[in-house]
């Protein structure tokens, strides 16, 4: 049967809806929906042994790690509401280890490549500012994508530089804004925007109709700027402008806690992934510049 009409679920993914995305709610729907198609009795009902065999045949179908450790996570989660709701004594999925996944080091472009598309969001029109004020928010405040457009104009404290972000889970937290952020964003709305606010909307960043910038109108802002810049455009998306955030900040000598709580990680651990693309520049850095740390024979560029 399938677990989408199933009083349980719904009641568990509206509560879920209340505290994450609904791209998170979407995802767990489509997960237990998965599951679901491939047991005979409703999810609530099932065995440690028909998990198993689910995980067992996703590998045999050569699903990648993430997915599966995502689906399982998903239906463990669910398992676990019921057993706090009391529907069931114990949580069949607790015990089973999903599949590890490899820890993966972000990428990011260089200061100079940051800098180069930063400097090529530049122009006089509206769109342009807008542009400008969108880059410097995503690389030099380190926002997802979806906490910038979920901006309002008030998110803004152009005379602090400070920027009211709502992130994960609705929390909120104050970030600070370099001085190019904050005048890229001030000229923006006071020149650019009131020329595209045409539906009097409380949204900071608006799409040439007056309506608010969208995730897919941010993306293809910034493979525009990219390939103006000279970059490749399908490297270069928001994401990419936050781990370049984080890793410049590290690199420049900002304490770990401090780039944590602008970045609004829950746990620090993650914050410590770009700790390991710092060293990795580091040691690049080094092989490149020292003399002992060159291999016999190799000679510098300008060596005579």
């Amino acid at each position: 049967m399938s677990d989408l009409t199933d009083p349980d679920v719904e009641s568990f993914l509206l509560l879920l809806a209340a505290r994450r995305s609904p791209r998170t709610v979407d995802a767990y729907r489509r997960d237990l929906a998965a599951f679901a198609a491939t047991i005979d009795g409703r999810i609530g009902e099932t065995t440690t042994e028909e998990i198993e065999a689910w995980l067992a045949a996703m590998r045999a179908d050569g699903r990648a790690p993430a997915t599966i450790a995502r689906r399982l996570a998903a239906v463990r989660a669910y398992l676990r509401h019921l057993t706090l709701m009391g529907t069931r004594s114990d949580n069949p999925a607790a015990s089973i280890a999903g599949p590890r996944r490899a820890r993966t080091v972000p990428r990011t472009l260089s200061p100079a490549e940051a800098e180069r598309l930063v400097e090529t969001a530049g122009g006089t029109s509206p769109r342009a500012m807008r542009d400008r004020a969108l880059v410097e928010l995503l690389y030099g405040a380190g926002l997802r994508v979806s906490e910038a457009i979920g901006l309002v104009k008030a998110s803004v404290d152009l005379d602090q530089r400070i920027v009211r972000v709502v992130g994960k889970g609705s929390k909120e937290r104050l970030v600070p804004l370099g001085r190019p952020a904050a005048d890229a964003v001030r000229r923006y709305m006071a020149l650019g925007r009131p020329h595209l606010d045409r539906r009097h909307r409380p949204d900071l960043f608006l799409n040439a109709r007056g309506g608010a910038l969208t995730r897919a109108g941010a993306f293809l802002i910034l493979r525009r700027l990219a390939d103006r810049a000279g970059l490749e455009p399908g490297r270069v998306h928001p994401h990419l402008l936050r781990h370049s955030f984080a890793t410049h900040l590290l690199e420049g000598g900002a304490d770990l806690r401090s780039v944590q709580e602008m970045l609004g990680h829950a746990d620090v651990g993650t914050t410590e992934r770009y700790t390991h693309v710092s060293d990795r520049h580091r040691r690049e850095a080094y092989f490149r510049a020292h003399p002992h740390a060159r291999r016999r024979g190799e000679r510098t560029p300008d060596a005579r």
